[in-house]
């Protein structure tokens, strides 16, 4: 299930609807490596 969830949040930051510090703490590794994976990574930002 959190692997459904970390690919929601990474559609929603590709799309520009939230920001990785949206994401939840639990969740923020997984999250960031799909964005590093798609070659989004500088999309990670915690500040954001």
């Amino acid at each position: 299930m959190s692997d459904v969830l970390a690919m929601l949040y990474a559609t929603y930051i590709i799309k520009g609807k939230w920001t990785y510090s949206n994401v939840p703490e639990m969740l923020r590794s997984q999250v960031k490596q799909i964005l590093i994976d798609a070659g989004l990574e500088d999309l990670v930002k915690e500040n954001a």
